[in-house]
């Protein structure tokens, strides 16, 4: 009886983590249920490198196929290829399926290639004009409008009803469904965005986020988001950093968007270690996906940030970060850009970045969507 009591006891506990590690979607796809396994699998001793729209277009182009600023200059695509979901409202409605258009490309290339993609959502303000930035003169606040029991609702239901009708449609040749890490509502903890903390109550926020998750997956019947909540960096515990977290039932992945600590504003290495550190904790005890969702050094003036700024910061402590990623390079800006590309300064260093055992680029990924015991990798 004793014996009988200990192994159900050792049952139930194992079915409890089993519960935790797993997406928050119970009828998520086969292939998203794998990337899911996979990516916490392999953060235990890797992570995989990203770079937002690193294939659509680079430094001074865009358009090529099977081009990448970081391809140019180690010989891989980034692990993580980040798109946006923007283009998806305002605009005319030929833009809007033009952009649909290019965003699925970008996806099923990636998804084809081995890759993974994870999706920004610079939300135009859909009740006032000023773009996805708070703009003084003419935001709206708009949050309070768009949840149940907000006059504009509905019309939010149409808006998720189109991103519900993209995540349908990105289809492979074989009918499977491209999963996405979907990052809706990031850095809401300043107030940039028309969805940031001075311009809608905690609550609001909270019913935001919780609506739209329940309304793609429950109502909408998506099944191939990852569901990616990241603050900025305004945190020093744990206890800040969850202060507008909707619960451990509507998120997948912790994150956090760290410029400042990084050089933007200053180096301070120590404290944007603490910060991951309390995101991959925080992680491991509710049974999460951890990741540095944004960072990055406009222009990359210092020639060896890679290896002495940000692999510094992510070797810090004992951490487990599914992937990390810099923003974007322009294509006519010649200071917009946060990878480096063939003759950039920091480009020696980054080949050393690249060939860190720690850091996984898009070559390095085997069967990332199957589900199995040991992921092979180079």
């Amino acid at each position: 009886m004793k014996v009988y009591l200990i192994l159900l006891a050792l049952f139930l506990a194992l079915a409890g983590n089993s519960q935790k590690n797993a997406p928050i979607d119970a009828k998520a796809t086969k292939e998203t249920k794998a990337l899911y396994d996979n990516l916490r699998k392999l953060s235990k001793q890797h992570t995989l490198f990203g770079h937002q729209h690193a294939t659509e277009y680079g430094h001074g182009w865009s358009g090529d196929e099977n081009r990448s600023d970081v391809k140019s200059v180690v010989g891989s695509h980034p692990a993580v290829i980040g798109v946006d979901f923007s283009g998806f409202t305002g605009g005319t409605p030929e833009s809007r399926q033009r952009a649909k258009n290019d965003v699925r490309k970008t996806v099923i290339n990636t998804y084809n290639r081995g890759g993974v993609t994870t999706v920004a959502w610079h939300f135009p303000n859909p009740l006032s004009k000023g773009g996805f930035n708070w703009v003084d003169s003419v935001s709206v606040p708009a949050v309070k409008y768009l949840i149940p029991g907000g006059k504009s609702n509905a019309l939010y239901k149409e808006i998720l009803g189109g991103i519900a009708e993209f995540a349908k449609s990105a289809k492979v040749a074989d009918g499977k469904l491209v999963p996405m890490l979907f990052r809706p509502y990031h850095e809401f903890d300043g107030g940039w965005f028309w969805w940031g903390k001075p311009h809608c109550t905690k609550e609001e926020f909270l019913s935001l986020w919780r609506f739209t998750v329940s309304y793609l997956r429950d109502s909408l019947d998506v099944h191939n988001f990852i569901y990616t909540f990241s603050p900025d960096n305004r945190f020093l515990s744990e206890e800040q950093y969850l202060d507008r977290y909707p619960g451990d039932e509507w998120v997948d992945m912790v994150g956090v968007d760290n410029y400042g600590d990084m050089g933007r504003d200053k180096y301070d290495l120590e404290t944007a270690a603490k910060k991951l550190k309390i995101v991959s904790d925080y992680a491991a005890k509710a049974g999460k996906l951890a990741a540095f969702t944004e960072t990055g050094l406009e222009t990359i003036p210092n020639p060896t940030w890679w290896t002495e700024t940000l692999l510094k910061v992510m070797k810090a402590h004992k951490m487990q970060l599914a992937y990390v990623l810099v923003w974007r390079n322009d294509i006519r800006s010649p200071t917009h850009f946060y990878a480096p590309f063939p003759g950039q300064v920091s480009a020696p260093d980054f080949k050393k970045f690249y060939d860190d055992p720690y850091t996984l680029f898009e070559n390095d990924l085997k069967g990332i969507y199957k589900k199995k015991k040991f992921l092979g990798i180079f």
